[in-house]
């Protein structure tokens, strides 16, 4: 059983959701990140999403182009990353994700990313760019090193596909709210909740809704129909024109998880 395995099994242990931040790695700065991911761990986060700066980030919208922009201007890079999570190990308690696009993991190289990964206390990754269909020789060396790789599903996949995720998919599973990129919205789909539904019914892994997640009261709908929330952008939005006020960042995720429950 890995590390994201024990955190879902606790929450569903106690009837809570699992509330999981997303921060770009090395914004505003590596200096601010790490304390940010510190503060994240103690204040409510179960598990903790970084974001691998990348210079054509097809899957995020402006909010988190803008701070990999930022991060990759202040020279910030793999290595960087990895060892700010080789320092937090032993010091938070939420496993860590790595969110990075593909040409990322092949440039380093997929058995050298996933050891050295897993070599720094990371627990799982995932590649929004890497269909699930092309994944094999990935999966075998994440499996090797002890990493869960955790696969997106769409609205728009078909049954057929929700099961091939399932599958493949370990840790969990991370289900779009909608379809398009990421980025803050007022609302939820209102098919949000037939489309968890099919997902449902295609695995009996976690399911964590990402994509959207901007306030309290959406992630309390959306931790309604799945495992836990996603919440990317909204945060990485909070930490920018806060100008890192913590107090004021940590009570953000403080309401997110009260209003998750767990």
């Amino acid at each position: 059983m890995s590390r994201i395995d024990e955190v879902f099994l606790k929450l569903k242990k106690e009837k809570g959701k699992a509330l999981i931040p997303f921060v770009v790695g090395g914004y505003p700065s590596l200096e601010a990140c790490e304390r940010l991911i510190l503060g994240l761990d103690q204040n409510g986060a179960d598990l903790i999403e970084i974001g691998i700066p990348y210079s054509d980030p097809l899957a995020d919208g402006p909010t988190i182009q803008k701070a990999y922009e930022v991060a990759l201007s202040g020279g910030v890079n793999l290595d960087d990353i990895l060892n700010m999570a080789e320092r937090l190990k032993g010091k938070i308690d939420a496993p860590i994700i790595l969110m990075t696009y593909y040409n990322v993991v092949l440039t380093f190289g997929e058995e050298h990313f996933a050891t050295q990964a897993a070599a720094a206390g990371v627990s799982g990754v995932i590649i929004p760019d890497l269909p699930v269909e092309e994944a094999s020789a990935w999966i075998d060396v994440s499996k090797k090193s002890g990493l869960d790789t955790i696969f997106l599903a769409s609205p728009t996949s078909s049954e057929d596909r929700l099961k091939l995720i399932s599958k493949a998919s370990s840790g969990f599973i991370y289900a779009l709210s909608l379809t398009g990129v990421t980025g803050a919205r007022r609302d939820l789909s209102s098919d949000l909740g037939s489309f968890l539904s099919r997902l449902k019914e295609a695995t009996r892994k976690p399911v964590a809704v990402g994509f959207g997640i901007s306030s309290p009261d959406n992630a309390k709908e959306a931790a309604s129909f799945s495992d836990g929330v996603i919440v990317g952008s909204a945060l990485v939005d909070l930490i920018d024109h806060s100008g890192i006020e913590y107090d004021k960042i940590y009570g953000f995720i403080k309401a997110m998880k009260a209003a998750i429950g767990g």
